[in-house]
């Protein structure tokens, strides 16, 4: 039971997080301004109590999310064939873009003493 009223509160905030962006006209998809609202909302202990167990439950179950995306790749097998190649590229560059904006954001944030030690 616990799990499923912390599923929907993970609901109502991609909803509000949908509202928001829409009567907003936001340049941001919903879902995303829905997670920022979920993370505003996380510092109240009341709502980590009511999100744990929907968190746990569909960490338990993450594999069975990849299915449909599983079955999407299988039929359009023949975009695969064509554009592989370059899907390969694009996505190990964008990894690695996202990679290095993230290293490079994370040396600005860490104090300056500390930027050549290890921990």
């Amino acid at each position: 039971m616990k799990a499923l009223q912390g599923l929907a509160f993970l609901l109502l905030m991609q909803s509000g997080g949908e509202a928001l962006s829409h009567f907003l006209k936001l340049p941001v998809p919903g879902p995303v301004v829905g997670m920022v609202l979920l993370l505003l909302a996380l510092r109240w202990q009341p709502v980590q109590d009511a999100v744990a167990p929907a968190a746990g439950f569909l960490l338990q179950h993450l594999s069975l999310l990849f299915v449909p995306v599983g079955v999407g790749v299988m039929t359009h097998l023949a975009l695969l064939s064509s554009y592989g190649l370059q899907l390969v590229a694009v996505i190990v560059l964008s990894t690695w873009m996202g990679m290095a904006v993230t290293a490079q954001v994370l040396r600005l944030l860490q104090p300056k003493e500390n930027h050549g030690e290890l921990r």
